[in-house]
């Protein structure tokens, strides 16, 4: 019923709020000596760049957690599991964004890249299984099918590219870094944007298609 996924959402609220709070506790207050202040906070810049990246990154996935809810009218136990599982990798994610922190610059930072990859591979994957699950339950809205199409093949990408994320890190990390950044700025779009981005690019295939039969 729609006020047990009401349920489902604000616990999730609730803990996608603590996850991104202890985020900025991996950031420490640096010791410096008298007037060395600045270089000391300058030095510490690899804990500013983890914290803003996975700042972001949790923000997108409650802004796409939202999208789903929004979509999904009805809930049943293995909605529950599932959407904790999700939360599960949530909640994990300071840790890897901590050890990333520290460990930039060091001889350590592709291990360090591997595991956060790793572990935000695992949130996009369960956030797909919940997405999955819901529409082969038909726990969806049926009124919203236009936008939950959407939805699906945006959820699609999301393993696949986390997963070469995870594949760069082992090349170059900074270019896995990258790739982090331009993943959560690509997932915040509006769905408006990326279903008309995408019903563009179907009509030029078949534009292109037609052309080529004729």
């Amino acid at each position: 019923m729609q006020t047990e996924t009401k349920r489902i959402e604000s616990f999730s609220d609730g803990v996608f709020a603590v996850a991104i709070t202890l985020l900025i506790l991996e950031i420490k207050a640096p010791r410096a000596t008298a007037g060395n202040l600045a270089h000391a906070l300058a030095e510490d810049w690899p804990s500013y760049l983890a914290f803003v990246l996975s700042f972001f990154y949790i923000g997108v996935m409650w802004i796409d957690h939202h999208r789903v809810f929004a979509h999904i009218r009805r809930s049943n136990d293995t909605l529950v599991i599932l959407n904790l599982l999700l939360l599960l990798g949530v909640s994990a994610a300071p840790f890897p964004t901590g050890l990333l922190a520290t460990n930039l610059g060091t001889p350590d930072q592709r291990t360090a890249q591997v595991l956060y990859d790793a572990v935000f591979l695992a949130i996009t994957t369960f956030f797909n299984v919940l997405w999955r699950y819901a529409l082969s339950r038909q726990l969806i809205d049926k009124s919203l099918s236009a936008s939950a199409a959407t939805i699906s093949r945006v959820a699609a990408l999301g393993p696949w590219m986390y997963a070469a994320c995870l594949a760069l890190a082992y090349v170059n990390v900074w270019v896995s870094l990258f790739f982090n950044i331009v993943l959560a700025i690509f997932f915040a779009l509006p769905l408006d944007w990326v279903r008309k981005s995408m019903m563009t690019e179907r009509r030029d295939e078949s534009h292109a298609n037609d052309e080529g039969h004729s």
